[in-house]
């Protein structure tokens, strides 16, 4: 991790970076926001007292980095215009090198972690994108049992919920050892996704469905369930495949021809399922499963 160092007084400069390079980290000092401009740095360590310069444009290009302001005091100028326009933090002068190194180590967890959610966030969005629904999740209202025929379709759906209404979000698996701990250190203000009930024996079915009466849940299940929650029933004719299901062979039919009938010509598609034109064309007005203009 490179450490760019902004920083008019040379001893206090040389001081820090001796101290950070001792702790690992690699280290370059500038005396002027103009030649601190062209620097590529991972942390910014910034002085807000630079007579004669202004440090908002250095904010302004590395907002998206770790900006530490170093600050002799507090007013507007020294820290709350710095942090309304991109700067992390700030630290008192003088500081302990150990306090500066845990802010640093806490605003990196963050970035990670930020990168990774992201990352998690693009990949949902990918692997659902293909699953059509014209469902409103405007009119959904929790707690509610969801019976479908397809898991990934709800699961569409309480992403979609989740990000528009900005709720926080636990999934529970009930397929897993530990979903009983997992549900009870849930907070108030969460919402519980819940899947595979089918899992679960009567007794602990039993047990679950009556601890729900407590908590804030969208539950989905893929079979009929006896409950007094409200549940509604989604299901759809174009079940995207999973290695661990085997379907029929017009269940595979169906699948192709909506998964792939915007990607190849008729002509094309009949041969990749070894049929004719003709047959093809007799299983599209049997199933329904014509193109939309």
């Amino acid at each position: 991790m490179k450490i760019i160092i902004v920083e008019n007084e040379l001893y206090l400069a040389q001081s820090i970076a001796s101290k950070l390079n001792e702790n690992g980290f690699d280290t370059e000092i500038f005396s002027s926001i103009k030649e601190a401009m062209q620097s590529n740095g991972d942390v910014y360590l910034l002085s807000t007292n630079l007579p004669g310069q202004n440090i908002s444009p250095l904010i302004t290009k590395f907002k998206e980095k770790i900006i530490i302001l170093m600050v002799s005091y507090i007013n507007n100028d020294t820290v709350g215009e710095p942090l309304k326009l991109g700067a992390k933090d700030y630290i008192m002068k003088p500081f302990m090198i150990e306090e500066l190194m845990r802010k640093i180590e806490h605003y990196q967890e963050y970035q990670d972690l930020k990168k990774k959610t992201l990352l998690y966030k693009e990949y949902m969005e990918n692997l659902l994108q293909e699953i059509e629904t014209d469902f409103n999740t405007a009119k959904l209202s929790t707690p509610l049992v969801i019976e479908t025929n397809y898991q990934r379709l709800v699961d569409k759906i309480v992403f979609e919920y989740t990000e528009k209404c900005n709720k926080r979000l636990a999934f529970l698996p009930l397929g897993e050892k530990n979903w009983k701990e997992k549900m009870l250190s849930t907070t108030e203000d969460t919402l519980l996704y819940i899947t595979e009930i089918h899992t679960l024996k009567k007794a602990d079915k039993e047990y679950l469905l009556d601890k729900l009466k407590h908590y804030d849940f969208i539950l989905c299940s893929t079979s009929e369930l006896e409950t007094d929650f409200d549940t509604i029933t989604l299901n759809t004719d174009s079940k995207l495949y999973d290695q661990n299901e085997i379907l029929t062979i017009d269940d595979y039919v169906k699948f192709i021809v909506n998964s792939f009938q915007y990607k190849f010509p008729d002509t094309e598609l009949s041969k990749k399922l070894g049929i004719s034109r003709k047959s093809l064309w007799e299983k599209r007005k049997k199933y329904g499963l014509f193109k939309k203009k």
